[in-house]
């Protein structure tokens, strides 16, 4: 079956078709883990690319880490849906940005080839994020929901409908695109609010499968030998849809992903090859770039 956002993955083993019958929901099928990563590696980085005159935020870097090792794992953009495992045809990021003078907030949603580097990464963050520093600013999600509460009473009506035509059969494009939860990976920085990381729960409506929380420095004390080290580190909590891949494979994307926060410039150099999804690149699908 095709839908706007992916293809149907076929060919699976039998463990991976059944196991979305034996945990049809995210919170049931939900995984946590904490990745500490080695802020003064980050922060050296982020200083030497200021050096360059370039504005290099942290969230870039946790982004363009988590793009890269998609770009080699393709398992880490599937996605699970009325209990059937898809692929998704596009990399889309949301994550969530306070807006000035306001005590709400609201979400961006960032579409990248699987080949950008850090700097391409960098540029589309950064531009995201001066957009909604205008006053005025207004993205798909809020005029989205702008729409569906202009008539309060049909709210749970309209969103009972959407939910029952994405389970059974696929929602445009265009309510894709403005839903923040269908995505490849949410992200929320809880450091900017100098909060700690948290696991945040995989949203039951849409298709995200890893959310990141990243969190407020902490100081982390570890032996090396005979001497104790005292390290600064930025703590992800990381969530993850079981359904998707099994635990070998989040282990080794973990590592490798902790091997590109360590070394920020490996990211600056794009990937010699894109790995595709091995059961729909023979079908050689239309990735969608935003």
């Amino acid at each position: 079956m095709y839908r706007a956002d992916g293809y149907r993955v076929r060919g699976n083993d039998a463990m991976y078709e059944l196991v979305p019958y034996i945990m049809p929901y995210r919170y049931d099928a939900s995984n946590s883990v904490t990745v500490d990563i080695d802020l003064d590696l980050m922060q050296d980085y982020i200083k030497k690319c200021r050096k360059k005159g370039i504005n290099m935020s942290h969230m870039s870097i946790i982004i363009a880490g988590a793009l890269r090792i998609a770009s080699q794992n393709p398992f880490l953009n599937r996605f699970v849906m009325n209990r059937k495992i898809y692929a998704r045809n596009h990399f889309c990021v949301s994550f969530v940005t306070l807006q000035p003078g306001k005590t709400s907030d609201t979400v961006n949603k960032l579409y990248f080839n699987l080949d950008d580097d850090i700097f391409t990464v960098n540029q589309k963050v950064q531009e995201a994020i001066e957009r909604t520093q205008q006053p005025t600013s207004q993205n798909a999600l809020d005029k989205l929901m702008a729409s569906l509460l202009r008539i309060p009473f049909l709210v749970g009506a309209a969103v009972g409908v959407l939910k029952f035509i994405d389970k059974y059969f696929t929602l445009p494009f265009s309510i894709i695109n403005a839903s923040p939860f269908h995505t490849s990976l949410f992200i929320t920085n809880l450091a900017s609010i100098r909060t700690n990381a948290i696991y945040h729960h995989l949203y039951e409506f849409g298709t995200t499968g890893i959310f990141i929380s990243m969190g407020q420095p902490e100081k982390k004390v570890e032996k090396n030998g005979e001497t104790v080290e005292e390290t600064k580190i930025m703590p992800l909590g990381i969530v993850t849809d079981e359904r998707i891949a099994n635990g070998h494979y989040y282990g080794r994307c973990f590592r490798e992903l902790n091997r590109y926060y360590r070394n920020p410039e490996l990211l600056e150099i794009p990937p010699e090859q894109v790995v595709k999804d091995p059961d729909v690149k023979k079908r050689n699908p239309k990735f969608i770039v935003k």
